[in-house]
């Protein structure tokens, strides 16, 4: 009996529905394994169709087309090693999120998903079928145990498996990033370790889908829980895995151990990632927004120039006569710092134009908010017209704060496609400003240095709506404000504990009010990049229509 084993792993990016080319890569994958000399080649989950693919999976020719292919491709892949992929399979009525095992010309065995995730982003329980505990599957020399994602974080599918005779765990995943996950999955894939006492070998996949980035880092653990490899995070990789037996089983190789960047760095990558797939897998090659001179769109526009090149992004200045002399010096310094097309349109004269309309209807009515909005509604206007004209995708700019309170303006600021600082905060937004100024990594494609002026991240925040206009006039500063959204949005804490926490009641109220009442414009908003895991879309669904109103610390 040899003594040895080899997986080749493949930490890809798969895009959601395009099968053929999904299947294209797994079989470049099973070429390099073959070359290798590999006796299996594994994939991540669901990576024949894409994942996240939500109900699209649950469409009778969405997965008999993906069953096909895989049936097609274990033909093609008939001598060689074996090759492990993950894909709806359905049975009679049930429909399962599988692993193929596929050996000499056909899929020799079907590893079904037992435990189906039902929070966060994820629904599985509506659309998977539960499969039974099982056993493992046959591959060469050796018996393989595959939890499939979920199932990795409970003790009894590892159990079984190691109990009918696995001898090592290769884990395929589709786990999506939010901040430190990659602790919590090494703490769970310990645990499966130490119970078992087999070795784990965790594959995760890449790439950006809507609003999740998966992050990769896949890594192997000997029992015990040590660490003998560890990819690196939001790179494809294909590597090859060596197992050895020895008296007390297999035993992983230890490889490289490739250090992980830390939260900071990880949080920008992942609103790089995002806009890039985005982008690239919705067909557009690139984009624009409206440039205020504020730090908002100075970073939107710097991750837009480190995912698609600054040649590629259009920042445009649409100015009105509150928009201050700063405001057009700062937005033009940063659009030229980074490289990007800069264009300067003035919206007086159309500002004037629908006030002059609408003075019949408007009359005996004083100024305010309404015609506030004008101003952003207009930008919105002419910021879509220019999308339309020449193709380029329209970015918007609200930060997590400013779309948590609903702080913007529906079909004004908020027109667009995509808008990758949704889930950051806005204290979150001036760190974050000033970790890029500082650092330069070699995936950003916009040029290094300080490429947000100081001006911008220093000056107090403004929509430049009115006169002397400062984002504090209407809500509190936002440390505060950020912290009171931790509490009620994050934490779905109370006004209790607001309060608790030191803060005022009457405040509290007030943005838990903003909050609900906001409800409608999220449910319009662009998608963006998911950064935790109380992100507004998937992770946080509410009724548009909702009189609850918390009534603790009165």
């Amino acid at each position: 009996m040899a003594d040895t084993f080899r997986i080749t792993i493949a930490q890809m990016n798969p895009v959601v529905g395009d099968i053929p080319g999904n299947i294209a890569k797994a079989r470049a994958a099973w070429e390099a394994g073959r070359d290798a000399g590999a006796d299996l080649v594994a994939l991540p989950e669901m990576f024949v169709t894409g994942y996240n693919a939500q109900d699209l999976v649950m469409k009778p020719a969405f997965h008999a087309v993906a069953m096909q292919a895989v049936q097609d491709l274990a033909a093609d892949c008939a001598e060689g090693p074996a090759l492990a992929i993950g894909g709806p399979w359905a049975e009679g009525a049930e429909l399962f999120n599988a692993y193929l095992i596929c050996k000499g010309g056909q899929i020799a065995s079907r590893m079904l998903k037992h435990h189906l995730p039902n929070d966060t982003v994820f629904d599985e329980v509506r659309i998977f079928d539960a499969g039974p505990l099982g056993g493992p599957y046959s591959v060469g020399n050796t018996r393989v145990g595959s939890p499939i994602c979920e199932d990795a974080w409970y003790p009894d599918v590892a159990e079984t498996l190691e109990e009918t005779g696995a001898e090592f765990l290769l884990i395929p995943n589709g786990s999506p990033y939010h901040r430190n996950k990659f602790e919590v999955r090494l703490n769970h894939i310990v645990s499966r370790v130490v119970e078992t006492g087999l070795p784990a070998i965790y594959l995760n996949m890449i790439g950006g889908q809507d609003d999740q980035v998966f992050d990769g880092g896949s890594f192997a653990l000997n029992p015990g829980g040590k660490l003998a490899l560890q990819l690196p995070v939001f790179e494809e990789v294909v590597t090859h895995v060596d197992l050895t037996r020895t008296s007390d089983g297999w035993r992983v190789v230890e490889g490289e151990i490739t250090a992980h960047p830390g939260a900071w760095e990880q949080d920008y990558r992942v609103m790089v990632t995002a806009l890039r797939d985005y982008c690239a897998k919705a067909g557009f090659g690139q984009v624009l927004l409206g440039m205020s001179g504020g730090i908002d769109s100075a970073l939107t526009a710097t991750i837009a120039a480190d995912a698609l090149g600054p040649e590629n992004v259009r920042c445009v200045m649409l100015p009105s006569e509150y928009t201050s002399p700063h405001s057009l010096q700062d937005a033009e310094a940063c659009a030229t710092a980074l490289g990007c097309r800069y264009d300067y349109v003035p919206i007086a004269d159309t500002r004037a134009a629908v006030t002059s309309t609408l003075a019949p209807l408007f009359a005996g009515t004083d100024e305010g908010l309404t015609e506030e909005n004008i101003q952003s509604r207009i930008r919105g206007l002419l910021l879509m017209a220019l999308s339309n004209k020449f193709g380029e995708m329209l970015l918007t700019t609200g930060n997590k704060s400013e779309v948590a309170v609903g702080y913007a303006t529906i079909y004004g600021d908020m027109a667009g496609g995509y808008n990758p600082i949704k889930d950051l905060y806005k204290t979150r937004v001036f760190e974050t400003c000033r970790w890029r100024n500082a650092n330069h990594r070699d995936w950003m494609k916009g040029n290094a240095g300080e490429v947000i002026p100081e001006r911008i991240i220093s000056k107090p925040p403004s929509a430049e709506l009115r006169e002397d206009q400062k984002d504090s006039d209407s809500l509190p500063d936002y440390p505060e404000l950020d912290a009171l959204l931790a509490i009620l949005v994050d934490g779905d804490g109370s006004i209790a504990d607001c309060v608790a926490a030191g803060y005022d009641a009457d405040t509290a109220r007030k943005i838990e009010r903003l909050i609900y009442l906001s409800e409608y414009k999220r449910f319009q908003s662009a998608p963006g990049a998911r950064l935790t895991q109380h992100a507004f879309w998937l992770d946080r669904r509410y009724p548009i229509v909702n009189r609850f109103r918390d009534g603790s610390a009165r």
